[in-house]
């Protein structure tokens, strides 16, 4: 069985400074390393409406623009309707655990963070420094690393 997921890199800029929200992943049995908003996507549920659930789920922030969603292109045929969107970036597992598909967007957000969201705690907004810093104690989700990587280099 294949994982598909949904992931946000939300972004603000503060001071001509781009901020990432990022959260410590609380789940049992599991690593406790930061890690981007995001999750599984369910049967048949469009990407852009499974971000938007997994955002509000993990930091109970709403979102207000996902880059690439105004280029879909939605399509219906005999035997099936396809969305076609552009995301920021896209992952598949090579080896390990559990062998997943996802896809990472850009996203403007609004509203409070939550406290403690789906199984995370200490959601907030980090610079690059802090990410940075996560990454080289090895304290950064392995499944988002190349996405923000990819995004440190970028902006």
């Amino acid at each position: 069985m294949i994982h598909v997921n949904v992931r946000g890199l939300l972004v603000r800029e503060v001071d001509n400074e781009k901020l990432l929200v990022i959260q410590l992943r609380k789940r049992e049995g599991e690593p406790e390393v930061y890690e981007l908003p995001g999750g599984r996507l369910n049967e048949y549920e469009k990407i852009v409406d499974g971000l938007k659930r997994e955002i509000v789920e993990e930091t109970g922030l709403q979102v207000k623009t996902i880059y690439g969603e105004q280029e879909a292109i939605t399509t219906a045929g005999n035997s099936f309707t396809m969305e076609c969107i552009r995301p920021f970036s896209a992952y598949q597992t090579l080896e390990g655990p559990v062998d997943s598909f996802g896809i990472h967007f850009i996203c403007e957000v609004e509203g409070d963070l939550l406290f403690r969201g789906d199984d995370t705690a200490d959601i907030h907004w980090a610079n690059k420094r802090e990410i940075q810093n996560l990454i080289e104690a090895h304290r950064f989700s392995e499944i988002d690393l190349p996405a923000v990587k990819m995004f440190l280099r970028e902006y």
